[in-house]
């Protein structure tokens, strides 16, 4: 399931800082429901949770799969304050053939000016004006760099787990943005292979950052627009999400990127 994603004015803020696991729901075989496989299985994983100090579980699920709901609660979860989001890359503009450039230049008035394009068909998108790359180790300073200007604390020990937990995916698919040669911004995204209800591969969005020193330069655009075109190539068909009510700033930037709310709900036990 996707933990809150964070973000602040600039489409980026603090990620949630307690540490947190991400359950993935899955269903038993008919011949062994009802056994209390379920609930074994439960308090084995929240024992094992606690022991690596986690503070508390977060997952989804369907809102139709009454059956898992009722296990969710009788375990203790709880509805997390998050909205679901989530986007089919086969209807969104960013990343594929269909988005549109940015800031076009004015036409010129000469018409024997070709110092100016004509029509927006070569203008850059939000991706081609800066270097985006897939997320490393290298880049944690200026993820904690980023972090500190949100947040004004130093969280170097947590944000270095954070990366270190999105670079451990088999398929890398966090991305960093650079302009001028320092790190403008980061999306830290996994792939979750499926669980109970859901049978195809989605990419789940966890944290998006942009400095802010370079907001409104379409940083956030720009990472979403390689994260969408990267995702697509590799047959993923959906990008998934969750956002704090309250933060209306980036529930507006995803909208306009193409996502909706979902039909899963997000659910929440804490330790």
């Amino acid at each position: 399931m996707p933990a809150t994603c964070s973000a602040a004015r600039s489409k980026a803020s603090s990620a949630v800082a307690s540490r947190r696991c991400a359950s993935r729901p899955s269903a038993s075989l008919p011949p062994a429901q009802g056994r209390g496989l379920g609930a074994a299985l439960e308090r084995a994983f929240e024992e094992e949770a606690r022991r690596r100090g986690l503070a508390e579980l977060r997952t989804t699920a369907l809102w139709r799969e009454r059956a898992l709901l009722g296990f969710f609660d009788r375990s203790g979860f709880r509805l997390a304050p998050v909205h679901v989001l989530d986007c089919a890359l086969a209807e969104a503009e960013l990343g594929s053939p269909r988005e549109a450039a940015v800031e076009p230049g004015a036409q010129p008035a000469d018409p024997n000016d070709y110092g100016t394009p004509r029509s927006a068909d070569f203008q850059p998108l939000a991706r081609d004006r800066m270097e985006l790359a897939t997320l490393s180790e290298a880049d944690l300073e200026g993820v904690a760099r980023i972090d500190r200007r949100h947040t004004g604390r130093d969280r170097h020990g947590y944000l270095c787990r954070t990366v270190r937990e999105a670079l451990a995916d088999g398929v890398r698919v966090s991305l960093a943005a650079r302009l001028d040669g320092a790190l403008a911004g980061y999306l830290m995204a996994r792939l979750d292979y499926g669980d109970f209800g859901r049978a195809e591969p989605v990419a789940v969005i966890d944290t998006i950052g942009v400095d802010p020193l370079r907001a409104r330069q379409g940083v956030g655009r720009a990472l979403l627009s390689q994260l969408f075109a990267n995702l697509s190539a590799i047959g993923v068909e959906r990008v998934e999400t969750a956002v704090a009510p309250g933060d209306l700033g980036l529930m507006g930037f995803f909208y306009r990127a193409g996502f909706r709310p979902s039909e899963r709900l997000a659910f929440l036990k804490q330790l």
